[in-house]
């Protein structure tokens, strides 16, 4: 194959590239995350706002945390779907009971609504 000009030697070399570098494969069809939502309530089922929800990874021991928003609500997106988590939510010094998301559960979205006992 005869190469006329640059502009062609530098388009393979692109394509080259973009292909070791996976660019040019399909991406899986299947998203493996999963995603928890669900909300914080009182014990007169009023949503609590600024609660802080903890998520710890039971493998790697991290977590992470969401203040509920105005309607009480909080989302972990993108967990993996091979590791336990357990969340669980704090207010005004008060604590909901902790709940866990299984790695052998297949589901793709789970809804925890946590419960804190206070008088707010």
């Amino acid at each position: 194959m005869i190469i006329k000009n640059g502009l062609t030697l530098v388009a393979i070399a692109f394509f080259l590239a973009a292909l070791s570098m996976g660019y040019a494969e399909p991406k899986d069809p299947q998203d493996h995350s999963r995603t928890l939502i669900g909300h914080v309530f009182n014990k007169q089922d009023q949503p609590l706002q600024k609660a802080v929800v903890y998520l710890k990874n039971t493998k790697t021991l991290a977590a992470k945390t969401y203040s509920s928003d105005d309607d009480g609500s909080y989302r972990f997106p993108a967990l993996s779907q091979n590791v336990d988590y357990e969340v669980y939510a704090e207010f005004s010094g008060a604590r909901s009971d902790t709940k866990t998301v299984s790695a052998f559960d297949s589901r793709k979205q789970f809804n925890i609504t946590l419960r804190i006992n206070t008088n707010k």
